[in-house]
């Protein structure tokens, strides 16, 4: 339309009855509409009793509003112009001072200020945040779609007519919906969790302990989500936010831990620590914003109160950092810099770059955290924390677009573990411009495996290990009969999630046991794989542990333990790693020699494993294998061989049954139990035999080492 009909509006004399006009507002405004109460008599009248109802609003929101809660910010937010996304940048013009000629204006008043009630710990927080209160979640129905593995980054870009594009013909899932018991489901998670010791000191103040049960109820919950909306969808083409989702009831449930706001370190976390949701963050109280880049509290100084940053995320891509790991240059927030769709501005003194100016004043220290591109994901951003910071200076400088751009020049705390230096020498690995020190050699698989394994020695002069045959898989002497006839899939395009017509997901309960990006959704008793008689081609989704290795691993000397593995990339939770492989031992062999092997590179799937933490089972029940499995690698076998034992693991074995015909062959393959990040080393629990066998010393160093393993 040409014209807009309100009370500015002039039409021709006659042309329109004012007194039936309302007055026009906007549609997109976050507050309801009503007709002008001077002359109702033209409307129906609704019936006596009828509620008011307001639907929560949906995005994509225009300049004058921010996302609305629960996820993306607090009410206060949305009074502001010109928010965006935090967004990190380069480093300033060389030729220019410093802060002294172009000083810092004066702040605009912070309207969001309020005089909260106090709080034991002498903090309050500036405004509740309706991210992490979970007072704020309840009754609400979630609808939100985008590609799991992009998170919401610290900058918001792109058309507002892409979003809608996306938003088109999309079916959000209503948790509350009784067709999905989600307490159902997480009630079945939390069941090996004794989460009665959350209690409110906890959840306030966590530990270690904490932080990790938390996460790990966190993916489960998430993967389990993405595999339900999965197989309901009718298509692959879109694929939900269930990150969010989970995150969102968690929050509701007061399932979290350091929900206090502090400045400093955070209890239970570590410098180097990696997550791949922003939502993960918020619920340990790392950063509790889930967009937005800066995170701030409210502190009380004589009768006012000002606010002080406590955390940034830089989203990294955009010259934050150039040279040097310990420095970052971060850019203010606000301005519509990065909106191709809005007019960009001048930065303004206020909410995030306030809390930083103030900061940079009193000297507090500062969470970064840095996001790096996750190679597995096609968009998607791994979380990297990279310890404490002070703000050495800021100023304003004209920025790229053209506008006043706040600057804020971060240095890193001495005696903090190198993380970010890590990351970077890693990939110059990659890349080939530094090669990796003390090399014995650059493939230890000798080209058996689509990805080379490094064997490194920075300990002693040891070449390496004793002599053996690389082999990626099993070695069956003999195969084992099915008691029954197996009848191979005939999807000759791939296993899909909503095929009820599949042969391989009836066997694992009507669902595929892997998510996008090949994650295990959760360990069950035994995992049905695709055989040799299904007709799917080799990269089905449903043939994950076959396609060898997907991140890169080097073996490596350590002090104490002899030879072990880790990885140059970081590995997700639930995340393939390899499978055992070694020759496969007939029992009537092992009873010839009377019950005893040579036990330093077997693997027995009949020991019982007792674990001090829970794993992410499903059944909570053992490992049930269709018959006794033990595999040999001393001669022959892969990189598992030389995989540690540890009371408290980061990796869990997971049974594999790949059928063919009346044979079946049983794998074992190695998943993540959490998040690791590059460089550490992998472990997992090597369990208790039937028979008592001899103990060894235990040098896992956990906290809740047993002091032996067998």
């Amino acid at each position: 339309m040409d014209q807009t009909l309100g009370q500015d509006s002039a039409p021709a004399s006659g042309s329109v009855d004012k007194t039936r006009v309302w007055d026009v507002t906007p549609l997109r405004r976050l507050v309801p509409v009503f007709p002008s109460q001077t002359d109702m008599s033209s409307f129906p009248t609704p019936p006596a009793g009828a509620p008011f109802i307001c639907v929560p609003p949906t995005g994509p929101f225009p300049s004058e509003v921010a996302p609305f809660y629960p996820f993306f910010g607090s009410l206060e937010s949305q009074r502001h112009h010109g928010q965006n996304p935090q967004t990190p940048f380069g480093f300033p013009n060389q030729n220019m001072s410093f802060g002294s000629n172009n000083p810092i204006s004066d702040a605009v008043p912070l309207n969001s200020f309020r005089s909260p009630p106090p709080s034991t710990a002498g903090v309050t927080p500036i405004r509740r945040n309706r991210d992490t209160d979970p007072q704020y979640l309840s009754g609400f129905s979630i609808h939100i779609s985008d590609v799991e593995g992009s998170q919401g980054t610290s900058k918001s870009g792109g058309s507002k007519n892409k979003s809608q594009k996306r938003r088109k013909g999309s079916r959000g899932t209503n948790f509350t919906s009784p067709e999905v018991d989600m307490d159902a489901i997480l009630n079945n998670i939390l069941s090996p969790f004794n989460v009665m010791e959350f209690d409110e000191s906890r959840k306030a103040d966590g530990d270690k302990e904490s932080v990790g049960y938390i996460l790990l109820i966190f993916d489960l919950f998430r993967r389990k989500i993405s595999q339900l909306e999965d197989s309901r969808e009718a298509t692959i083409t879109l694929t939900r936010r269930p990150d969010l989702k989970a995150g969102a009831i968690l929050m509701n449930k007061g399932i979290r831990t350091n929900s206090r706001k502090r400045i400093g370190f955070v209890p239970g976390v570590e410098v180097g620590d990696i997550f791949f949701f922003r939502m993960e963050m918020c619920l340990v109280g790392l950063h509790s914003q889930s967009m937005a880049g800066i995170d701030y509290m409210g502190l009380k100084s004589s009768q006012e109160e000002e606010p002080l940053a406590v955390s940034i995320v830089s989203s990294g891509g955009y010259e934050d950092n150039v040279e040097d790991a310990d420095v970052l240059i971060y850019s203010g927030q606000g301005g519509n810099i990065y909106r191709k769709d809005k007019d960009v501005m001048d930065q303004k003194l206020e909410r995030g770059n306030l809390a930083l100016d103030k900061s940079f004043h009193k000297g507090n220290e500062i969470r970064v955290i840095r996001g790096v591109k996750d190679v597995a994901t096609p968009s998607g951003k791994i979380y990297v924390y990279d310890g404490l910071y002070k703000i050495q200076e800021s100023w304003l400088e004209k920025g790229k677009s053209g506008v006043n751009v706040y600057k804020y020049k971060l240095v890193r705390l001495p005696g903090q573990r190198e993380v970010f230096m890590t990351w970077r020498l890693i990939q110059q690995w990659k890349d080939g411009i530094t090669s990796r020190s003390e090399v014995i050699l650059p493939d230890l698989t000798s080209g058996a495996e689509n990805i080379p394994v490094s064997l490194v020695n920075e300990v002693d002069d040891e070449k390496g290990p004793e002599h053996f045959t690389y082999f990626p898989s099993l070695k069956y002497s003999k195969t084992e009969n099915s008691a029954e006839p197996s009848v191979g899939c005939t999807c000759r395009s791939g296993c899909l999630p909503n095929n009820s017509n599949c042969s391989c997901l009836k066997k694992n309960a009507g669902y595929l046991p892997y998510a996008i990006y090949g994650i295990l959704v959760n360990q069950n008793s035994l995992t049905h794989e695709c055989g040799f008689s299904c007709l799917c081609p080799s990269n089905c989704r449903n043939r994950l542990s076959q396609g060898g290795l997907r991140v890169r691993l080097e073996v490596f000397k350590t002090k104490d333990k002899g030879w072990a593995l880790r990885s140059w990339d970081p590995i997700r939770a639930g995340a393939f790693i390899c499978e055992y492989a070694g020759e496969v031992i007939d029992m009537s062999e092992i009873e010839k020699l009377g019950g005893e092997i040579e036990d330093d590179y077997v693997f027995d799937a009949t020991r019982t494993r007792q674990l001090a933490e829970p794993l992410p089972d499903d059944s909570h029940e053992p490992p049930k294998i269709p018959f006794p499995l033990i595999i040999n690698a001393k001669a022959v076998g892969n990189v598992a061989r030389f995989m540690n034992h540890s009371c408290s693991p980061n990796v869990f074995w997971q049974p594999i049954l790949r059928e063919s015909n009346k044979d079946y062959d049983l794998h074992i393959a190695f998943h993540a139990i959490k998040h690791i990040p590059p460089m550490t080393e992998l472990t997992y629990d090597y369990g208790i035999p039937d028979k008592a066998e001899r103990k060894k010393n235990c040098l896992c160093g956990s906290s809740k080492c047993r002091g032996y393993f067998y």
